[in-house]
Order: structure tokens, then C-alpha cells, then sequence
């Protein structure tokens, strides 16, 4: 018999969004990119399209990791976690307070 493990997690709702939109994001691009190498139809446009989408990618993965190293929310969680933020400023004023 196998016991199951109840886990709450703490997560910040802007935090949250932004994961699911950089997740989307990676999705698209992977799905596009297997549909052109799958087709062998690899044109200049194809490759401008997964450019763009990559890059896409790129612009919302940095948002996610901006926010996290902004947010005070965000960065209690991953002091609770034991993961140092990187971030050593001590002013308030700098840090976002998301709910």
C-alpha cells in the first residue's frame, strides 16, 4: 500500500501566471519546431517563425525570473525552500509585493 503525500504549496499568483505563459511559450515552440523537422520543409521563413517563437520563449522565461528575484513574496518562498535568491538588497523599496 502506497501512502500519499499532501503538499501545500506557497505560490505567488503573479509568479504563478507568468510560469504558465513562459511554459506555454516553450510549448509552442517545441510543437512548431517538431511539425517543420517532421515535414523536412525547413524554408527561410520556417526558421524565421522558430526564431521568433524562441524568441518569445526567451522574453517571457526572463519576465519569470525577474519577477522571482523582485517580488518579496517570491523571494520568502525560496528563503522557506532554502534557495538563495541571489538578490542581497536589503531595501524594501526595491521589491515587489505580489498576493
Amino acid at each position: 500500500m502506497s501512502k500519499q503525500l499532501s503538499v501545500n504549496i506557497m505560490v505567488c499568483s503573479e509568479y504563478q501566471k507568468l510560469l504558465e505563459g513562459s511554459q506555454r511559450a516553450l510549448e509552442i515552440w517545441n510543437e512548431r519546431r517538431a511539425e517543420v523537422l517532421h515535414s523536412r520543409l525547413i524554408t527561410m521563413e520556417a526558421g524565421d517563425e522558430l526564431v521568433g517563437l524562441q524568441a518569445k520563449f526567451a522574453r517571457a522565461y526572463t519576465i519569470l525570473q525577474k519577477h522571482a528575484h523582485n517580488c518579496m513574496f517570491c523571494l520568502s518562498v525560496a528563503r522557506i525552500e532554502g534557495r538563495d535568491s541571489g538578490s542581497n538588497s536589503d531595501a524594501l523599496s526595491d521589491y515587489e509585493l505580489c498576493t
